[in-house]
């Protein structure tokens, strides 16, 4: 199906399996939609009404979201590429086998939310509050997570390799089982934080001490 180009918005959500590219939906109001199989590509939703929305396999691909309003949606096996979601109210959001790689949120709301077996990696989370959400078994390789509030947050068994967590607020989170591969040990600090014994020792020799066995 050919790419079908817009810069209007359109009233009504698209058919199931359409590809979109350059099209502009700022400001459209699809309220409880449900989308299967669509492709977006270099779309805009600027200030979008996207509350209740559900998602199936569908793929956003370097969209522009600013400031949309997702609130009680639903992802089933969708995908959000090097997307941007400043100042997004992505509140009691479901993610469920989603991929969000290269995606940047700057400024936006994500907690509540549900996430479950998906791909955050290398997506920007700089100064986000991200506490008490469970995020274990995610996968955040070679995430921005500068200064983000994890307080309270579970990444037990995520993959945490490379990921950045200068300046990160880490009090009470558990990351117990986390792939650590890369973890600069030096940045934060690990008051009250639970980790497992290869962690510990990880911890230890970024800090100097000859672990012996």
């Amino acid at each position: 199906m050919s790419p079908r180009y817009s810069s209007r918005p359109q009233v009504g959500p698209p058919q199931a399996g359409a590809e979109l590219e350059g099209a502009d939906f700022a400001r459209v109001d699809w309220w409880g939609a449900e989308l299967d199989g669509v492709t977006f590509t270099r779309c805009r939703f600027d200030d979008a009404g996207l509350e209740e929305l559900v998602t199936r396999r569908c793929v956003f691909d370097q969209c522009a979201l600013t400031g949309v309003r997702m609130g009680g949606s639903r992802h089933l096996g969708s995908a959000f590429l090097s997307c941007r979601f400043d100042r997004a109210k992505l509140i009691d959001v479901t993610w469920d086998g989603c991929k969000l790689t290269g995606s940047q949120f700057p400024g936006a709301q994500l907690r509540p939310m549900t996430a479950t077996e998906c791909d955050w990696s290398y997506v920007s989370l700089r100064g986000a509050d991200l506490s008490a959400l469970d995020l274990s078994g995610q996968r955040l390789r070679e995430a921005d997570l500068t200064d983000a509030d994890l307080r309270g947050a579970d990444l037990t068994h995520a993959d945490l390799a490379r990921v950045r967590l200068q300046g990160a607020k880490l009090r009470g989170a558990d990351l117990r089982g986390a792939s650590t591969d890369g973890f600069n040990w030096q940045a934060f600090e690990l008051t009250d934080v639970r980790i497992d014994l290869a962690q510990a020792v990880q911890f230890a020799a970024a800090h100097g001490a000859v672990v012996a066995s």
